[in-house]
């Protein structure tokens, strides 16, 4: 986030006067307080400012790299995951690349009975066995799969930054996003309810950029 030359200026008079309320401020720059709301709305929503009603605005003491760090670190994977594609550890190979065709994804979950997680399936993954020349109609996807324990997770109140971090460490493309659950069966496992990838994290800086 780069700020304007009117907007640094606010910030200084806020850090030398603060707390001083937005009709002070408007009449040191000789402006109205309506040509300064913008201003003052970036500033508070980007957390360089805070405002109290009855008191005014005051400087935060925060950097801009430590209040983007804050939001990261504090952003949590269930606000920007997307929905999981799944499919049976009993699907064949073909019938894997069909499906990541059509749903326009790069990464599959692999779930046995009562939809608990039992690997992860990859674009690389899939283009190795089918240029093997084996009998993709025929081979399930159980063969190929990176199972668990070995499969990179995260869960629901993990942070975006974690999420992000991970997928730098060990390389991977998307995560799914598991909460531990006991079926009816009396199986303890992972239930995927959801996917992080690439996009989701890129898609969540977009909209920081933006101040959404």
């Amino acid at each position: 986030m780069e700020l304007t030359r009117r907007q640094e200026t606010i910030l200084e008079i806020v850090k030398k006067d603060g707390p001083i309320t937005g009709e002070h401020i408007a009449e040191r720059l000789s402006l109205t307080r309506a040509t300064l709301r913008p201003d003052l709305a970036i500033l508070t929503m980007a957390g360089l400012l805070e405002a109290r009603p009855r008191v005014g605005y005051f400087y935060s003491g925060k950097s801009f790299n430590r209040v983007l760090a804050e939001k990261i670190h504090s952003a949590m994977v269930s606000k920007i995951k997307s929905v999981p594609i799944v499919v049976s550890e009993k699907c064949s190979v073909y019938d894997a690349v069909v499906t990541m065709f059509i749903e326009d994804v790069g990464t599959l979950f692999v779930v046995r009975e009562g939809g608990l997680l039992e690997g992860v399936i990859s674009r690389k993954d899939l283009l190795k066995i089918t240029l093997g020349g084996q009998d993709i109609h025929k081979l399930p996807v159980g063969v190929i799969m990176t199972r668990m324990p070995k499969v990179i997770t995260v869960e629901l109140e993990d942070s975006v930054w974690l999420a992000a971090y991970k997928m730098i460490v060990h390389e991977v493309d998307a995560l799914p996003v598991i909460r531990k659950i006991t079926t009816e069966k009396e199986q303890e496992g992972y239930e995927v309810v959801g996917r992080i990838s690439k996009t989701n994290i890129v898609r969540f800086f977009v909209e920081l950029g933006e101040g959404s």
